[in-house]
């Protein structure tokens, strides 16, 4: 019996004799199955290969990103921030071993995970039994969970606290449940807005975009993103970090709502002249 990990997305699956057949994430429009085909692992073989290792690195007081080097599966980055003896894992990455758990250990552990979407699940049930923490997940994407845990808790609204300061916003877009988190200590009290995929930072670090599919470039409508301004009009920030470590270091509030106007007048027609 094997927890099996979908090499291409690198989420892990409920314990099976068989391999599956198909990664559900990938083989879905918003994601991809690779052109060289559906592969698998499990985390107990990507450990004993010994290829792989997590690096833990200091972003700004309270926050720390976690990587894993060479990357696997999408590459993401997941954060952990430390608030008033209260740590939370915001995304997960797959890769898990002893020596990360007892950096982490060392830093006061995980009281909460809490997941945007369900791209960056990977093996999150593995990080919530290792630090026997819960996670959040917005209950809209309930039907994305590949490895039910008692440890998952589903929660509704458009909004829920999960501490004084720290606060999950459900803003959908990329997905119907997309979560972004608003952490207004963060940044000498300035704010913080952590936004996975549902919010890209883009390349020049001054815009940002939002899609249904970035594989795929599928955009979102432009109604989607006119609701997704607003919601984040009501959220304290100044700077923002996308799941790849992109980072809008000022005026992050501002260039949102600039990108969400741009994007709105290109997808809609009245950006460029032909």
């Amino acid at each position: 019996m094997n927890h099996y990990i979908c090499e291409t997305c690198g989420v892990q699956y409920e314990c099976s004799n068989e391999v599956p057949e198909e990664c559900m994430i990938c083989g879905e429009e918003r994601q991809y199955i690779s052109s060289k085909g559906q592969t698998w692992t499990t985390l107990d073989k990507m450990i004993e290969e010994g290829a792989y290792k997590n690096t833990i690195l200091v972003e700004e007081e309270h926050l720390y990103s976690i990587n894993t080097h060479p990357g696997f599966g999408i590459g993401q980055t997941a954060y952990l921030i430390k608030e008033k003896q209260f740590n939370l894992l915001w995304d997960c990455i797959t890769y898990l071993d002893q020596t990360t758990i007892r950096h982490i250990e060392d830093l006061g552990g995980i009281d909460a995970i809490a997941l945007s979407h369900p791209h960056y699940y990977s093996s999150q049930v593995e990080w919530a039994e290792a630090f026997n923490s819960p996670i959040y997940i917005h209950e809209d994407d309930r039907e994305w969970v590949t490895r039910p845990s008692e440890h998952i808790i589903f929660w509704s609204g458009e909004s829920f606290e999960l501490q004084e300061g720290i606060i999950l916003q459900r803003i959908g877009g990329h997905f119907k449940g997309g979560t972004i988190l608003e952490w207004k200590n963060g940044n000498s009290q300035k704010g913080v807005l952590l936004t996975g995929d549902i919010i890209r930072v883009v390349a020049d670090r001054e815009w940002v975009s939002f899609m249904y599919s970035y594989p795929n470039f599928i955009p979102l409508p432009s109604n989607n993103v006119e609701r997704i301004s607003r919601r984040i009009r009501e959220c304290k920030f100044d700077k923002l970090y996308d799941a790849f470590n992109r980072v809008i270091k000022e005026e992050a509030k501002h260039r949102v709502q600039k990108s969400a106007s741009r994007y709105i007048e290109a997808v809609n027609g009245t950006l460029f002249t032909t």
